[in-house]
């Protein structure tokens, strides 16, 4: 387990998606070219004109055609996948959610904070409980 008091380096990324930009893909690739081996989405707000999630279990893929506001984007980011959940608002104000997946397309923009814990690295390895790749947390020496 980490908690913050115990952390000795944690750093922080700031940056802006733009319009056309995949919310997925554009995390996977930062993540990748950063070398983030230990992230967390520690904020985000925009707007997607696409929407695309993976509900609840576990198959089901749900689109949406149509502007809706990001709320959330929260998870974890490791060298091996991440595991990133997304919240939007609609034109009513509702507010539903999954798990992203691409195909979130940016309409003006949106804002994401990264936090990097550097003296960890998080790696998924499969889990014959659950059926997925679950994280280990593992500290760098």
């Amino acid at each position: 387990m980490i908690s913050i008091g115990e952390a000795e380096s944690i750093k922080i990324h700031c940056v802006r998606l733009k319009k056309g930009d995949d919310v997925k893909k554009f995390i996977t690739n930062y993540s990748a070219e950063n070398n983030i081996q230990a992230g967390v989405i520690l904020s985000s707000v925009g707007c997607v004109i696409n929407g695309r999630i993976r509900l609840a279990d576990g198959k089901s893929i749900r689109e949406f055609q149509e502007r809706l506001e990001i709320i959330s984007i929260n998870g974890t980011l490791s060298p091996d996948g991440s595991h990133l959940h997304i919240s939007y608002s609609d034109r009513n104000g509702i507010v539903f959610g999954g798990h992203l997946v691409e195909g979130n397309i940016i309409n003006t923009t949106c804002e994401l904070v990264i936090g990097e814990f550097c003296q960890y690295s998080f790696k998924r390895s499969f889990d014959k409980k659950t059926g997925y790749k679950e994280i280990e947390i593992i500290e760098r020496e």
